[in-house]
């Protein structure tokens, strides 16, 4: 198994316009401009297939119990899911799908293709940022504090110390 996986929170609307997120550990960017979501059955899963859009926050530590209430509880459940999480939303500009105003990184995604297995491809749109997680106009990963997942022993972790540069460090092998 790959681990850490990223804690993704996937954003959407349903028929009637309104939000829900999901947690989400099976996905990644997949290439420049897209993103790759192995997704079940959801109530999210269907607002997509539904609005052709959705949001990917990357889950931090400030608001981890958030993050992981949208994963336990359903909106088939719990029509006021992202209240009681204290989640409140912006529509996209640039997709019909809510980017998640307390977590400070965002992909706004256009549904490109679903392929068997529960496998969604999104092309991103645009990339949200909160100024608050920049240093130097540069995103500052200390400051995002993204969450990981360790899906064997069910835990969240933040991501430590940077190690190298890189792209560089193996040079110093060259010979």
């Amino acid at each position: 198994m790959v681990m850490p996986q990223p804690v993704l929170i996937i954003a959407t609307y349903d028929e009637n316009g309104t939000p829900d997120a999901m947690n989400a550990a099976w996905g990644g960017q997949c290439g420049a401009t897209e993103i790759c979501l192995s997704l079940g059955s959801h109530k999210t899963t269907d607002n997509i297939m539904k609005t052709k859009a959705f949001t990917v926050s990357i889950a931090n530590g400030e608001k981890i119990a958030a993050c992981d209430y949208v994963g336990v509880v359903s909106a088939n459940d719990t029509a006021d899911k992202m209240e009681r999480a204290g989640f409140t939303v912006t529509k996209s500009e640039f997709v019909n799908a809510p980017v998640i105003n307390e977590l400070p990184m965002c992909l706004e995604c256009e549904l490109k293709e679903v392929l068997p297995g529960g496998k969604y491809i999104g092309e991103i749109k645009n990339v949200s940022i909160d100024e608050s997680v920049f240093t130097d106009g540069a995103v500052d990963i200390a400051k995002l504090d993204p969450v990981v997942v360790d899906s064997i022993n069910h835990g969240y972790y933040k991501l430590g110390e940077k190690v190298a540069d890189a792209f560089k460090i193996g040079f110093t092998l060259k010979k």
